[in-house]
């Protein structure tokens, strides 16, 4: 198990080390805490990285508190303040997941009333050994408009996906990287638009409806983007659930109605060989990089 830890000679500040044998969780440890998300830009990077981490200790309930733009000294202080606060009203020491590029403000965060992990300098240092080379310490470098190729693309990506969607300008989908098509309400909107922000990929979308079903072959409008089709499915029991909650009582949301929908879909799928998803149970996260992954998509920024 990877474990991020303190270790206290010399001051020196948390490192990855591998552990066999975690230290059980004592009885009366209280099973809740604060967890603090702190950043000098937009505070993305340690929400992820700590939230994955987090995730995998169950029977506690973590209180997230994110602060970006944590930029000066002064800032610096009043966070470190309000840590201390937290800790002395709560009893337990927070835990913090930090991203500093400077080297004075990050020291001004690292003190004994919590337990921090600032990934910048958990990593950037074994990597400046290996390569042979100092980080340029430039604050906003992985959230940045620095690379206008790539924020650019992200833009028009993200333009694209709410231009197309629903089925919206179907004659004008041959520049899509991709075209998810399913029902309404299994996905496809904000799939499309977590393609396009995360990985630039151009993602246009087409609802399926009963005039669709019963029908040989495709959609007329899908037929010449039939190599860029990608289906999602979901369980009638869940669509029927979500409807509900935009139009309920109405047939449209009811469980028949859903089940006939779902397998039409699902049948116009297989007769077509059309790679499709289910998805019920997946995140958003998850359902992009697996499209990503089983269409054979290049994302276009990083």
């Amino acid at each position: 198990m990877l474990r991020l830890h303190n270790r206290l000679a010399g001051g020196a500040r948390p490192v990855a080390t591998w552990s066999e044998n975690p230290a059980p969780r004592k009885p009366d440890m209280p099973n809740h805490r604060t967890v603090f998300f702190i950043s000098d830009r937009t505070g993305i990077t340690a929400e992820m990285l700590g939230h994955s981490l987090i995730t995998q200790f169950e029977g506690i309930d973590f209180k997230r508190v994110t602060l970006p733009f944590v930029d000066t000294a002064d800032k610096a202080h009043q966070v470190a303040d309000r840590i201390r606060h937290t800790a002395a009203s709560e009893g337990v020491r927070p835990l913090v997941f930090s991203t500093f590029v400077k080297t004075e403000i990050r020291d001004i965060i690292h003190i004994p009333e919590a337990h921090v992990v600032d990934f910048f300098e958990a990593f950037i240092e074994p990597l400046e050994n290996e390569l042979q080379q100092e980080s340029s310490h430039t604050v906003g470098k992985s959230h940045s408009i620095e690379n206008f190729h790539e924020y650019n693309t992200r833009i028009e990506a993200v333009n694209y996906a709410m231009a197309h969607d629903d089925g919206i300008k179907p004659a004008d989908m041959d520049s899509a990287d991709i075209v998810l098509v399913g029902v309404s309400r299994s996905g496809k909107t904000p799939t499309c638009l977590y393609l396009a922000l995360q990985y630039g990929i151009k993602a246009a979308n087409y609802p399926l409806t009963p005039d669709d079903f019963g029908q040989p072959g495709l959609p007329r409008a899908l037929l010449p983007f039939k190599h860029k089709l990608f289906g999602l499915t979901i369980s009638p029991d869940r669509l029927a659930q979500i409807r509900s909650e935009r139009k309920p009582d109405s047939r449209y949301a009811s469980v028949d109605n859903c089940r006939f929908e779902v397998a039409e879909a699902e049948a116009l799928y297989r007769n077509a060989g059309i790679p499709h998803l289910n998805t019920t149970s997946k995140s958003i996260e998850e359902l992009a990089s697996t499209i990503l992954h089983k269409a054979n998509l290049s994302r276009k920024i990083y």
